[in-house]
């Protein structure tokens, strides 16, 4: 399993809708390309799809995911991720609760696995991969909510 967490300079609420929202992840995740249904919610169905030209529209290994669990405003608000092949099984889960008023703590977790693998080695094999992209996102999205606070 590989997680990564980050306080964010932004409201729990807001760091809810810029983090959830998998649209944004391209933005952050290399080499990446998003496609969702909708906006986030239960049952959104999201297509990333990851290569050296992804982002260019060239095919890439592709990772389907549901959202299947969006918890309404509260203490801690939960968003799960499960992902369907056909090549990573798994899930992602992102966490956000609130710090104060103006600050959000964020923990995004993959518990990811190989299709056709046996999962602990499929497991094994993606968490460096796994921890690195975490984390690099976290990062890049507090940069990005940095610097849009900074200016303001």
């Amino acid at each position: 399993m590989s997680r990564a967490a980050r306080t964010l300079p932004l409201p729990a609420d807001e760091a809810w809708d810029l983090l959830v929202d998998a649209r944004n992840h391209a933005r952050w995740v290399p080499l990446t390309r998003v496609e969702t249904d909708g906006p986030p919610r239960v049952g959104t169905r999201i297509r990333a799809t990851s290569g050296p030209f992804a982002r260019r529209g060239a095919p890439g290994i592709v990772d389907r995911m549901v959202i299947t669990r969006a918890d309404p405003p509260g203490a801690t608000r939960v968003a799960l991720f499960v992902k369907h092949g056909p090549v990573l099984l798994g899930e992602a889960r992102i966490e956000v609760s609130a710090v104060d008023d103006r600050h959000a703590r964020v923990l995004w977790t993959e518990d990811v696995y190989l299709a056709h693998v046996p999962a602990a080695l499929g497991r094994a094999l993606l968490r460096p991969f796994l921890g690195l992209m975490v984390r690099g996102a976290l990062n890049a999205a507090a940069r990005e909510v940095g610097a849009t606070h900074r200016s303001s």
